[in-house]
């Protein structure tokens, strides 16, 4: 391994991945007690964000928006009605359930939005440096996440042009 450092090698402080799992984690746990004071968990808060954003949704569509799967929703959502905070119902389509905030989950969002302000000011950017982070983050998922391949085709024996990277300082990747 020492061989590897020298010739620039493997190195946890030069990994993207675990740069972005560090803020991650530094955001959730500034996040963690001013959302404890209006009675959500972070997961509740991002479900409650897509209700006031989107209005009343299926399950399926509010796990989509997460990028999450409809069953790690579904316990979220019945913790959020035992709150009071969101109602269910059936939708036109039987098989579907429609989450809609309820009048109490509907005024949290003013809170919400304090918290928010307070960990977007911790961040120590500007609006403008926050805007132009999120959209690059949105750009690296966007090309981090796998496409499906056309009907009648298949990634087997398909490789990669040795093109798309040219970066030949392996410390950058992820």
């Amino acid at each position: 391994m020492e061989q590897l450092d020298r010739v620039g090698g493997l190195r946890l402080d030069d990994q993207l991945c675990f740069a972005l799992y560090a803020a991650t984690h530094a955001i959730t746990r500034r996040y963690r007690p001013l959302l404890d004071e209006i009675g959500l968990t972070y997961p509740q808060y991002l479900l409650m964000l897509t209700l006031w954003q989107d209005g009343p949704a299926p399950v399926g569509r509010i796990a989509h928006r997460l990028e999450l799967d409809s069953h790690a929703v579904t316990p979220l959502v019945e913790r959020l009605e035992v709150a009071g905070l969101v109602r269910r119902r059936r939708g036109t389509d039987r098989r579907q359930v429609v989450v809609a905030a309820t009048e109490l989950g509907r005024d949290l969002e003013a809170a919400a939005a304090a918290v928010q302000a307070e960990v977007a000011c911790a961040t120590g950017l500007d609006p403008l440096e926050l805007a132009d982070l999120r959209r690059r983050l949105r750009t690296l998922a966007g090309q981090l996440t796998p496409r499906p391949d056309p009907p009648g085709t298949s990634r087997a024996g398909r490789q990669q042009p040795k093109e798309a990277c040219h970066d030949t300082d392996h410390r950058t990747r992820s």
